[in-house]
């Protein structure tokens, strides 16, 4: 299990690099610290969870446990896509209120492994972006795009604090 002082820095080793899974949310390539990773999986049955928050509406059960699924489309103001063939949730082990909590994260596509580079990386800007600011820990150039690495504790905290009402991207309609 990950222990660490800040859940929001990233963890670059000491040549600088950072092994990630890398996905699609969208038309946006995000990127997921491996050591977090559990479990992929193909798309299972959710079962909604009347008045939750549209950020983590459903579960699954996978292997008798259940598991609260979280769309960042939500978090990131984008419109939720219907499944595709390609599809995935991505199951993460996060610390949520002091305790180790598995969450899976539904990915549009999800692609590899990878090393990510601390030379090609910077934080978001201030301006310019579509998503909020706080919910990007470090944008990473590669080839020819950009690669978000988006800081899911963050994200999480807004429901640990209620932060998911009306007026959020991450909350619901009455």
């Amino acid at each position: 299990m990950m222990s660490m002082t800040d859940p929001s820095a990233t963890r670059w080793d000491e040549a600088g690099q950072l092994e990630v899974l890398t996905f699609d949310i969208g038309d946006e390539r995000l990127a997921i610290e491996a050591i977090s990773i559990r479990e992929i999986l193909d798309l299972l049955p959710e079962t909604p969870v009347p008045g939750a928050p549209a950020l983590v509406g459903s579960v699954i059960n996978f292997r008798g446990k259940i598991i609260p699924i979280a769309d960042l489309h939500v978090a990131f103001g984008m419109p939720i896509e219907d499944p595709s063939p390609d599809t995935r949730i991505v199951v993460i082990e996060t610390l949520l209120g002091g305790e180790e909590t598995q969450i899976g994260l539904r990915a549009d596509k999800v692609y590899e492994v990878t090393l990510l580079d601390r030379d090609s990386a910077s934080a978001p800007p201030v301006i310019g972006m579509r998503w909020r600011r706080t919910f990007v820990r470090e944008l990473v150039r590669q080839d020819q795009s950009v690669i978000v690495l988006p800081d899911l504790p963050a994200i999480f905290a807004t429901l640990e604090r209620g932060h998911a009402g009306l007026d959020s991207p991450l909350g619901h309609a009455a």
